[in-house]
């Protein structure tokens, strides 16, 4: 007898491999399996605005960078001792001015850069509220705990969501007519809205999704993270702590599902290979001042540089400065 109910997914027909040129946006998924792309050496760029809930505003940021709209001290806010901008992450907020907006413009520049060559674009969407400057309207992708009279809170409705989203897919294929998008939605559940509310929210971004799938049945996929969290992980014993983010076992779960899916047997391959090398990295010594030790330094050098040299598409030269930092303190 099977006691759980596992998702059906397809092979799918698009494939990602380490020539596929990467960004992705939003909350939960796109972060957890953005940072093991980024692990497995693939050539993607990670929330360049930080984690954004709301489909508006990950049509805020991408429309940005393709307007090349780069931020100024006018788009800073102050508040308990930090600046911060309200279309970003509060990774990107400092006690200085001049901190907060060289974080955000040194992510900024490279993303608009990238984005022109991305053929992929990875989006997740974790809630359908959204929260709105009470003075001028715009949304806010995070808060960053100003206080709530200067805002408005509303859920987008699906057309608010494909209303958005159509122009920006269509913006996007006029750059890359073979630019793909795949959607998911968030299995973080939005507590604080309430247990009904959260799952109005999911399911407005369910349809939206779906409804943009119909409208672009060649460019948009949907992977169903949700589903599998949901459904075929229906256990406490899948989330973190506080009971609503998925735990390390979860993640590790969505990204085998997520490379059955989109990976071909060649990239499997290379994914193998790199983790050997990735495991090799992590060993720690008994006697770093040894020569064992040095020696197996300038082998591992060697195995990072033949892996690089036999897989052009990645980048290993972090890996490679760090083993020839730790030799020259040897």
């Amino acid at each position: 007898m099977d006691f759980r109910t596992q998702i059906s997914i397809p092979k799918s027909a698009l494939s990602i491999s380490h020539n596929t040129r990467m960004m992705l946006f939003g909350s939960c998924f796109a972060e957890n399996i953005g940072c093991l792309l980024v692990d497995n050496k693939f050539h993607a760029d990670v929330n360049p605005f930080g984690i954004l809930y709301n489909p508006l505003s990950i049509t805020t940021a991408i429309n940005r960078l393709l307007n090349r709209d780069a931020f100024a001290e006018d788009d800073l806010v102050f508040r308990d001792g930090l600046f911060h901008s309200f279309l970003h992450h509060g990774v990107f907020s400092a006690e200085t001015e001049e901190d907060c907006l060289s974080n955000i413009s040194q992510r900024f520049l490279a993303a608009a850069e990238e984005i022109g060559q991305t053929d992929l674009f990875l989006v997740t969407f974790g809630t359908a509220y959204v929260y709105r400057l009470a003075q001028s309207g715009a949304v806010v992708g995070n808060c960053h705990k100003f206080p709530e009279a200067m805002f408005s809170r509303s859920r987008l409705t699906i057309d608010d969501i494909v209303g958005v989203w159509s122009p920006l897919i269509r913006r996007l294929q006029a750059l890359n007519p073979d630019v793909k998008i795949v959607f998911t939605v968030s299995p973080v559940r939005h507590w604080k809205d309430g247990a009904h509310e959260n799952q109005v929210s999911k399911s407005m971004l369910h349809v939206a999704v779906d409804t943009l799938q119909s409208e672009f049945q060649d460019s948009v996929h949907y992977f169903p993270a949700y589903e599998i969290v949901m459904d075929e992980l229906r256990d406490y014993r899948f989330y973190a702590e506080d009971m609503m983010h998925p735990s390390g076992t979860a993640v590790a779960y969505l990204w085998t599902r997520f490379c059955e899916t989109y990976f071909c047997e060649e990239t499997q391959k290379i994914i193998d290979e790199w983790q050997k090398i990735h495991r090799a990295l992590a060993h720690r010594p008994r006697n770093i001042g040894s020569t064992e030790y040095r020696n197996f330094l300038l082998q591992m050098i060697g195995r990072i540089e033949n892996f690089a040299a036999k897989h052009p598409n990645t980048d290993c030269s972090k890996e490679i400065k760090s083993a020839a930092q730790l030799l020259e303190t040897l």
